[in-house]
Parts: structure tokens; sequence; C-alpha cells
């Protein structure tokens, strides 16, 4: 797990220009910034409903959650945002959770692309789409309409977020929020993969996914 997100650690801050110069500089500015506000009201107004929290001595404990996870039949249509600093473990936990759904083969992190797409079968036997985001490069709302999304989020399939916080703005509110803090071990020393893990329920559906 130390060398999750590794990829980000040699990553600038963007040059590109901040939201307010986008949006100026935009053809149509004023019909983009209406619609840009429309779809922006909806921010994340909910508040936390029930919260889990985990001790993952190891890595082992973060693939067991995440199969645990994957057995819920909520899952396929859910919206679920991943928190925590740089090598916290959020790309090996969406690893594992894409692996216990069936999908093969390697699990390469979106941190360039923003989004990997994939399909595998689900338990039932129905294609199920899934979408893994990166955010941690995206500073561009227009790169939001460009890439389509939004017509992503407004399909059907499972969506993972990690650094969802560079796109709040834009983002419907999540099922579940999954949050990964590194354990201090302190002077006494200790396994360095044991994570801290809460899991916040925003909506009905993430209830349901809450472990139990």
């Amino acid at each position: 797990m130390r060398q999750i997100d590794a990829g980000h650690t040699d990553l600038g801050e963007s040059e590109r220009p901040g939201l307010l110069a986008q949006l100026r500089e935009h053809r149509g500015g004023v019909e983009r910034n209406a619609a840009f506000a429309r779809f922006t009201s909806t921010i994340h107004l909910s508040s936390i409903l029930e919260s889990r929290t985990l001790h993952w001595p190891d890595e082992a404990a973060c693939a067991a959650s995440a199969d645990a996870l994957a057995r819920h039949g909520a899952l396929r249509n859910a919206f679920i945002e991943l928190h925590g600093p740089l090598g916290a473990g959020k790309t090996t936990f969406v690893r594992h959770l894409l692996h216990a759904l069936g999908v093969p083969g390697r699990i390469k992190s979106p941190t360039y692309t923003v989004m990997e797409p994939y399909e595998t079968v689900a338990a039932a036997g129905a294609p199920l789409a899934i979408y893994h985001f990166d955010f941690y490069r995206f500073d561009d709302p227009q790169e939001w309409e460009d890439a389509g999304f939004r017509d992503v989020f407004a399909s059907p399939g499972l969506k993972l977020a990690e650094w969802p916080q560079k796109a709040e703005d834009l983002l419907p509110e999540a099922d579940l929020r999954v949050t990964i803090e590194p354990v201090d071990l302190g002077a006494d020393g200790g396994r360095d993969d044991a994570r801290h893990v809460t899991f916040d329920a925003h909506t009905a559906r993430g209830l349901d996914l809450l472990p139990r």
C-alpha cells in the first residue's frame, strides 16, 4: 500500500487558468455560466446519515472490506468518493474492489486520463459498467463538459472517485464516502500499512452499503 498514489508525488500545481478565467474565455460565456450554475446548485446538500469506522491492520483487511462491498446489490449504480492523503491506499482499495467485482487484469490509475471505464458481469448475470475517476489533476470545468462526464454520471453504473474535492462543484452527492487514513505508529514501530477507515453514508443507498 505504500506504493499507491506514488504517481502523484512529483506533480506540481497546475498552470492552467482558474475557474473564473476559464469561464470568461469560453465562447458563449453567458449561456455556459448559466448552465454551470444550474448544475452546481445541487452540490452536497445532504448530511451524513450514518457512519462506520474500521481498522485495517494490513492490506489483507483492505481486500476483505472491498470483497464485502462487492457483494452488495446496491453497489450497481452507486457513487462512492474516496478521500485520504497521498499514499493512503485509495487506489489499492479500488483495485481490490474491481477485482472482487470480476474485472480482470491490471487496474490502471486514472491519474492522467482522469477516468478509466470498465465493464464486467454482475452476480445476477447482467453487465455492470464501472467508471474510476481520479480528479487530482482536474481544475478546468470545461473539461467536465468536453469529456462527457455529465453524461457518465447521469447513466447507469458504478462510479468511484479519488480526489473528489478537486471537482466537488460538479459532482452529485455521493452515496458513500470512504476516508482512508494512515495510522501514526510512533516510535514503537509496527506495520506501516495499517489504516483507519471511515465509511459515511449520505443516501439510503449509502446506508445499504455500510459495512456490517
